[in-house]
């Protein structure tokens, strides 16, 4: 039965159309990124009018000229995305062998269900939820730090999500990346623009998930849930930083370039 069950997957796997959404998934998760960028490029000079994380981002597309067909279409990806990254999980990372391959495979468990929630803000903002992911996320830490145990607890996340945000930016300068993409498919030139973006991309991300990971370590230490608001507030938080303009415009054009980043996903990701 496991082998059986394990040939499914992979044949689910090869799936030409699973391949062609997980691509388009892609694509909206690069949309995602190039909105917060700009948002937080508005930020920086004064003129941000939504929130700096996903629900803000969906918030702008949803706004937008045909908003709510692209952002259903954004959500069918990011589904389609969570598939792609459950079938990973289970019996993709062939090309990797030991600890390595053990190491993806938890790590697709951990994509999967950030796409899955991303997924769901997609949805949430299609169906005119007024609750953004600070107010959600500040409410959550809340409840957890009333609890027993619940600084503990709080302290803990937020120490996980500052290791990921170190983990970021060592993926990106060590350019580890790079086995996951058809480098032979490209010429010189896409090549080294693709590397550029994926360095740059990834350290902005990290920047950022190391800042999130701070605050929620702090709200944990002064039991003080408002210091825990996602995102938008490790924005914020850069931008009261002595220089915090520039350092907030290099994170903003950072993660601009994920997002095209994330285009070149779409065409030389090994699927």
């Amino acid at each position: 039965m496991a082998n059986e069950a394990r040939g499914a997957a992979r044949q689910a796997a090869g799936n030409e159309w699973l391949e062609r959404l997980a691509r388009f998934g892609m694509i909206g998760y690069g949309v995602t990124h190039l909105l917060v960028g700009w948002i937080a490029l508005q930020l920086a000079f004064g003129k941000a009018a939504k929130e700096g994380d996903q629900s803000g981002a969906f918030k702008t597309l949803a706004d937008g000229p045909l908003g709510k067909f692209l952002l259903v279409a954004v959500a069918i990806g990011l589904a389609a995305m969570v598939l792609w990254q459950v079938l990973e999980a289970a019996v993709g990372h062939t090309e990797d062998t030991g600890k390595e391959r053990v190491f993806e495979r938890v790590a697709s468990v951990f994509k999967a269900g950030f796409y899955a929630y991303l997924a769901f803000k997609a949805v949430q903002v299609l169906q005119g939820s007024g609750k953004s992911s600070g107010d959600q996320q500040q409410q959550t830490t809340g409840t957890v730090l009333e609890s027993t145990g619940g600084r503990w607890i709080v302290g803990l996340v937020g120490l996980a999500v500052a290791i990921i945000g170190a983990g970021l930016v060592w993926y990106g300068v060590t350019k580890r990346f790079e086995k996951h993409l058809k480098t032979g498919q490209m010429d010189a030139k896409v090549r080294k623009t693709t590397r550029g973006l994926g360095v740059s991309g990834y350290a902005a991300k990290g920047t950022v998930y190391g800042v999130v990971g701070i605050l929620v370590l702090t709200a944990a230490v002064n039991y003080d849930p408002g210091k825990s608001r996602g995102l938008d507030q490790a924005l914020h938080t850069l931008a009261e930083q002595p220089a915090g303009d520039f350092l907030l415009i290099a994170v903003a054009l950072g993660l601009v370039a994920y997002g095209a980043f994330c285009f070149a996903q779409a065409k030389y990701r090994k699927v």
